[in-house]
């Protein structure tokens, strides 16, 4: 038999679950760190990825509560994409990755951790990055702790706070 330790699980496997959605956020932002919410928009934000399938995966989110892409809203749908626009030029000058998985899980079949809240995924990747761990052991290894990964992201969200993601300011 094999161990991983990950002490730091047991405060989420002991604690209490929540009873409301977790990406359903609340209008102020006075948690946004302890929730690692790097940027908030009009209609959607940023949040990082409390487990993470590889060090700075970060998601954005509608602020509303829908499960299924048709659902949203013309400006919601555009925001989104400017918003993942912003979040993979951000992400390959943090980490200098080399490629970014970006993917929506629509719906429990799919694999959506949580079916009932629209979220993209941003995972940023380098050539090599699934060592031995992943493959053999089906593990994976994060070389961060989170709390520094927000810090190293957080002040890069609040810079281009007031750019257009998209380039599309005439």
């Amino acid at each position: 038999m094999k161990q991983l330790w990950t002490p730091w699980r047991i405060d989420y496997i002991l604690g209490p679950k929540p009873d409301e959605c977790v990406f359903c956020v609340p209008a102020y932002d006075s948690e946004d760190e302890e929730r690692l919410i790097l940027w908030r928009g009009r209609h959607c934000f940023v949040i990082m990825n409390k487990f993470p399938y590889n060090n700075g995966h970060i998601m954005v989110c509608p602020y509303r509560h829908v499960m299924a892409l048709e659902d949203l809203t013309r400006e919601e749908s555009g925001e989104i994409m400017e918003t993942m626009q912003k979040c993979a030029a951000i992400l390959k000058e943090h980490f200098n990755c080399e490629g970014i998985n970006i993917g929506l899980n629509q719906g429990q079949a799919a694999g959506a951790g949580v079916r009932e809240h629209l979220h993209f995924h941003l995972v940023p990747r380098w050539n090599g990055d699934s060592s031995f761990m992943a493959v053999m052991d089906e593990v994976r290894t994060i070389p961060q702790y989170l709390s520094e990964t927000w810090k190293g992201l957080k002040p890069r969200f609040d810079g281009a706070e007031n750019d257009d993601p998209a380039g599309t300011e005439q």
